[in-house]
């Protein structure tokens, strides 16, 4: 059973548009600093922020959870979290939705875009798009899918733990399949900044505001 919590209006306020954070459990990404600043800079926004627990994030430290992923795990895990995001827009307590991710959370939120044609804006922060045990969840294995989302990632100019090289290629990539299927402009961005925290791989207060802010315009009615 899924571990959701959400932030943001109340649901007797109707239909809102929606967005699915992952980065660890659902309570530190919605409220601890520094993984909830994306959160925090939407608080005063029209949107509800939902947060669902990582595998392994609720009885494991975050240092080792990474360590019980399988394909096993993952895959009805993803498929519970796109159920849940139906029976919300079923239910209207959403209307548009967008998917974010910091790390980890990004190879899971792609993933949740990949089979959801109701997401159609995914936001990355330092983004995982390699796992070394599972390289047929790598996300370049989901550039079919992903072409027509409108993406942006954030990344560190140094970037040792997840790689700088491994975004750019990922991207590049995806980038490179939109073109051959029609899109010659393809709305796919990496923003590449200097490197700060462990291993280059934090994100600063300002790319996390500036990220969010990003994702939620692109929830408005156009």
């Amino acid at each position: 059973m899924l571990d959701a919590q959400f932030v943001g209006p109340a649901l007797t306020e109707g239909a809102k548009p929606a967005i699915f954070y992952f980065s660890l459990s659902a309570k530190d990404s919605l409220f601890l600093d520094p993984f909830n600043q994306p959160v925090t800079a939407l608080k005063n926004a029209d949107v509800r922020i939902f947060s669902v627990t990582l595998p392994g994030h609720d009885h494991l430290p975050k240092e080792t959870a990474l360590n019980i992923w399988t394909a096993e795990i993952l895959d009805p895990f993803i498929d519970e979290v796109c159920g849940y995001i139906e029976e919300l827009i079923q239910k209207k307590i959403i209307t548009t939705c967008g998917v974010m991710g910091l790390s980890r959370g990004v190879f899971i939120a792609a993933h949740v875009a990949a089979r959801l044609t109701s997401v159609h804006a995914l936001l990355g922060f330092a983004p995982l798009t390699k796992f070394h045990s599972m390289p047929a969840w790598d996300l370049d294995t989901l550039d079919d899918k992903l072409y027509t989302k409108t993406i942006r990632c954030y990344i560190g100019n140094r970037d040792t733990r997840v790689g700088t090289e491994n975004a750019f290629f990922w991207l590049s990539e995806l980038s490179n399949v939109a073109f051959e299927k029609g899109i010659r402009t393809s709305p796919i961005e990496l923003i590449m900044t200097s490197s700060i925290g462990k291993d280059g791989h934090g994100t600063s207060p300002e790319n996390f505001r500036a990220g969010a802010q990003w994702l939620f315009k692109q929830l408005e009615p156009s």
